[in-house]
């Protein structure tokens, strides 16, 4: 099955927005043109249309910015090979014997496994917490759960943390297409959601509302969300605050990855060995 990029998501998922709003269908209605001929059959690629009078911009400019907004928010390359299949357990095997590191990461596997059937069967499954130091899997179950969702036509958005962040200072400058309200907006409605790295930025107040406002919509409208982070709850309460806090305790499964050595570091020792 060919993979779906996370983009073309978004714009299918805009285009179903547009059409329950009736805004796609009279367009058509006013725009009688061949489908075939144009990038975008509703405004023949001039980027407005018609209504009475009054021209206004059409739906395909909002689609285009808000995939520019994303474009540091996608699932990357390396991302895109995370698969179930290639999660390993065995770098969660300690030299000393500790059996916790295997049995944590067993069931947070287990868990994302689990969460992907359920999801696709109820819309409103509750979501995953993964918690960890850096390099003990977490993205990679996340990326996992995204791949596996995405080949199943399930609307997913994989969004870095600081990224997002990074896209909504952007969007206050001229520099940038899209609007704060695009941004946030698609973060909070999209079926389902995967924040990665929500760990400890430089949160200002006004990031905090920010992501405060995605998650209590989310927790509110009971959209699943997975999220990644290296912070324990002390930490996540620190920074981001006892209301976020407490919404994650309620929206989501907490999941903690260990292990005895960073796996990117394992990794790295393993294919020198072999060079």
């Amino acid at each position: 099955m060919v993979l779906e990029k996370l983009d073309q998501i978004i714009k299918r998922y805009n285009n179903q927005k547009e059409i329950k709003d009736g805004e796609f269908a009279n367009c058509i209605n006013n725009n009688k043109v061949n489908q075939n001929s144009f990038a975008c059959s509703l405004c023949k690629d001039r980027g407005i249309i018609l209504k009475g009078e009054t021209a206004v911009p059409c739906t395909c400019m909002k689609q285009k910015s808000i995939e520019n907004s994303f474009k540091y928010a996608r699932l990357s390359k390396e991302l895109l090979n995370c698969r179930f299949e290639n999660f390993n357990l065995e770098y969660y095997n300690s030299p000393d014997g500790d059996k916790n590191h295997y049995i944590n990461a067993q069931k947070a596997f287990t868990a994302s496994e689990e969460f992907c059937k359920k999801v696709l069967k109820n819309p409103n499954e509750i979501g995953l917490l993964f918690t960890g130091p850096v390099g003990s899997g977490k993205t990679f179950l996340a990326a996992s759960i995204a791949n596996e969702l995405i080949e199943k036509r399930c609307k997913v958005l994989f969004l870095i943390v600081p990224d997002l962040l990074d896209e909504l200072r952007a969007s206050y400058t001229s520099k940038s297409d899209a609007t704060e309200f695009d941004l946030l907006d698609i973060a909070r409605s999209v079926p389902i959601l995967i924040m990665d790295d929500l760990g400890a930025h430089n949160y200002t107040e006004w990031t905090r509302n920010r992501i405060y406002s995605i998650l209590n919509y989310r927790m509110n409208e009971q959209l699943p969300t997975v999220i990644t982070t290296n912070l324990d709850f002390t930490e996540i309460e620190h920074y981001l605050g006892e209301r976020t806090c407490s919404r994650l305790l309620q929206m989501c499964r907490i999941f903690r990855l260990t292990t005895h050595q960073d796996i990117r570091m394992q990794k790295y020792v393993k294919r020198e060995k072999n060079r």
